[in-house]
């Protein structure tokens, strides 16, 4: 069996929030890897980059990958590294790595006729799962209000987005200023005091802090017993967490989305900068370089939990290792992905089931590339 044809494409995929009347639009970069034999695989993410990834994928990957085997994966990035990015191992090379990994992956578990987890080593059935669900856009009221419409379906594990300034890119993303750190200070203490205390809290700044802003939501709110901080200062420079994390009793997590090579994931093992590590399927290599640093995780004695996006490729990394941990169901990546595909596992009071189909677990809908932008 060889790779025969790679495609990618970029689509406007429609998808709604919590209480906000107005339909989102996401730029999604959605590949396909076919074989010589007729087996199709896939994988979906979304990118700032919203252009780039598609076109790498097509003008660059796909030549270079044609008449490899997808039954082998480390050869697959392997030679992408050595033809493509050598030096440049990161940014646009790495999302675009590791989508084509995804899908590759799911070209085995379909010619295998297992699903990706159990070939991940298949350690659970079920995953425990939060929800991101406190954009910036909600004002305090409308973050209690939305809140309380995901608890009455049972789940009471929950993450707000932080530190994304007053006027967010992509609802979430942004240089915040010292007045919207004091906003979400006093947003958090709102959540936390409206919900109480049976519901778990976890808060992200997204790698938009600056470390005297991070300290300062740490030591504000330390008293509201937040599971972790995640991505909590500018780059999720491993040095400056390293300095977050002596000076706050809140569990540090990192290593989401932008933490693109196991090399600069070391570092939050090195440098001391994390409780937590959450690497992205999307980001980290795919499924190959999710099972490394899970290994590496490991080796530290470090919980996964997953953090950055798309729940419905990173749940088989958490079911299948015997590190993982609790699956990110955002608001946004969650719908996107129902709007893709058919046979999406929805989170059931707490818990995603993980598919027992082949490969992903689920298939493309009928008519999906008419959303392709012209």
């Amino acid at each position: 069996m060889k790779i025969a044809k790679t495609t990618a494409h970029t689509l406007r995929v429609p998808y709604q929030f919590p209480l906000i009347k107005q339909t989102q639009h996401a730029l999604t970069t959605f590949v396909e890897i076919e074989t010589d034999d007729g087996l199709i695989g896939h994988a979906f993410s979304v990118y700032p980059q919203r252009y780039s990834v598609s076109d790498l994928i097509n003008r660059e990957v796909a030549p270079v990958i044609a008449g490899l085997d997808p039954m082998r994966p480390e050869q697959v990035r392997t030679t992408l590294f050595w033809k493509i990015a050598n030096k440049h191992f990161m940014g646009i090379w790495s999302m675009a790595a590791s989508m084509i990994d995804v899908a590759v992956w799911d070209v085995r578990g379909k010619a295998l006729k297992q699903p990706i987890w159990k070939l991940m080593g298949g350690a659970r059935e079920k995953c425990p799962i939060y929800i991101t669900w406190g954009l910036p856009v909600y004002s305090r009221d409308e973050l209690v209000e939305s809140a309380k419409l995901f608890i009455a379906d049972g789940h009471t594990q929950l993450k707000m987005a932080i530190a994304a300034s007053s006027n967010p890119t992509d609802h979430m993303y942004g240089e915040p200023t010292d007045d919207d750190i004091l906003e979400d200070i006093a947003r958090i203490r709102h959540v936390r005091k409206a919900l109480g205390d049976k519901v778990t809290l976890m808060v992200d700044a997204n790698k938009n802090a600056k470390l005297p802003q991070a300290i300062r939501v740490a030591k504000s709110v330390e008293d509201c017993n937040l599971a972790w901080f995640e991505d909590p200062v500018l780059k999720a420079d491993p040095r400056l967490m390293s300095k977050l994390r002596r000076e706050t009793t809140i569990p540090i997590a990192a290593g989401s989305s932008g933490t693109y090579d196991l090399a600069y994931l070391r570092e939050y093992f090195i440098n001391e900068s994390i409780d937590i590590c959450q690497p992205n399927v999307r980001d980290i290599g795919g499924f190959t370089g999710a099972l490394h640093a899970a290994g590496l995780a490991q080796a530290y004695n470090i919980q996964l939990e997953m953090g950055g996006n798309f729940p419905h490729i990173n749940m088989h990394l958490h079911a299948g290792v015997p590190n993982g941990g609790r699956v990110e169901f955002h608001a946004g990546g969650w719908k996107i992905g129902e709007a893709l595909f058919d046979g999406m596992p929805a989170p059931v009071k707490g818990w995603v089931t993980m598919p027992q189909a082949p490969g992903l677990g689920f298939t493309p809908k009928s008519g999906i590339l008419d959303l392709a932008v012209k």
